[in-house]
């Protein structure tokens, strides 16, 4: 997650757009998903605030990754024993700013 989000902080809002949208990265599609609700979520705040914003005015200020909670698991292995299993996740933020 943190090589997809590196990419596209400091970048105007479309052009992290075609990056995560061209991305082999499996991390892109949810990096992509969390941009998309942060434009929209900026939208709807200069809605409620009477303000008008262009989305070609954006660009990502911060973008970063907190590890989240981790699922523990156990897989069953030869002679009896069980080797743990940890299903990581993390949390994405990003935040979003207007050009000057």
């Amino acid at each position: 997650m943190r090589l997809v989000v590196d990419q596209i902080r400091g970048r105007p809002v479309n052009e992290a757009y075609s990056l995560l949208r061209f991305s082999k990265k499996a991390a892109s599609r949810p990096v992509e998903k969390t941009l998309r609700s942060a434009v929209s979520n900026a939208e709807h705040l200069a809605e409620l605030r009477d303000d008008v914003v262009d989305v070609d005015d954006l660009f990502v200020r911060e973008a970063f990754v907190d590890e989240g909670s981790t699922m523990k698991r156990w897989r069953p292995r030869a002679m009896g024993r069980a080797t743990p299993i940890m299903k990581r996740s993390s949390h994405v933020t990003i935040v979003l700013d207007r050009k000057e």
